[in-house]
């Protein structure tokens, strides 16, 4: 007899349930990556610009170039504002993701533990069912030689 669990398809939905919390974690993931990236090609841009900036004035370059430079530092500064806010709400993101996932992981370490205990349970009801069947065996065949030798 081959074991069969009963409650087969909750630990399939847990496994699921599991696979979907990692899939949404790796997509966090993905996207904090990416804010952070942008975030660090903004300070590059301005620390980029900053030394153009230092160079214009340098070589005497006319108020209005070096105004108008400044003004892309301003709007530089407000964009990494708006994404230093972006990847602390993607941080947030892959923390909320990774205590549902942990949550999943552990619903489905639950349920396959029970499976295994049912599994346990079901293969030492096997050996003393085989168990009793030679022993019965055992039984009827000495009966039948007592028999004979009588």
């Amino acid at each position: 007899m081959k074991f069969r669990y009963h409650f087969q398809k909750v630990v399939d939905l847990k496994s699921n349930e599991k696979t979907q919390a990692e899939w949404m974690l790796s997509t966090a993931i993905g996207k904090l990556q990416t804010e952070e990236e942008h975030l660090l090609q903004l300070m590059n841009d301005k620390r980029e610009l900053i030394d153009v900036i230092q160079s214009a004035t340098e070589s005497k370059a006319s108020v209005s170039s070096i105004q108008e430079m400044q003004r892309y530092v301003h709007h530089l500064d407000e964009c990494i504002l708006r994404k230093n806010s972006d990847v602390r709400h993607a941080q947030v993101n892959v923390q909320r993701n990774q205590t549902f996932l942990n949550g999943k992981m552990m619903d489905e370490k639950v349920w396959l533990g029970a499976r295994d205990k049912a599994k346990i349970k079901f293969q030492q009801e096997m050996l003393l069912r085989e168990q009793n069947d030679l022993d019965e065996m055992a039984t009827v065949r000495f009966a039948a030689k007592a028999g004979r030798a009588n």
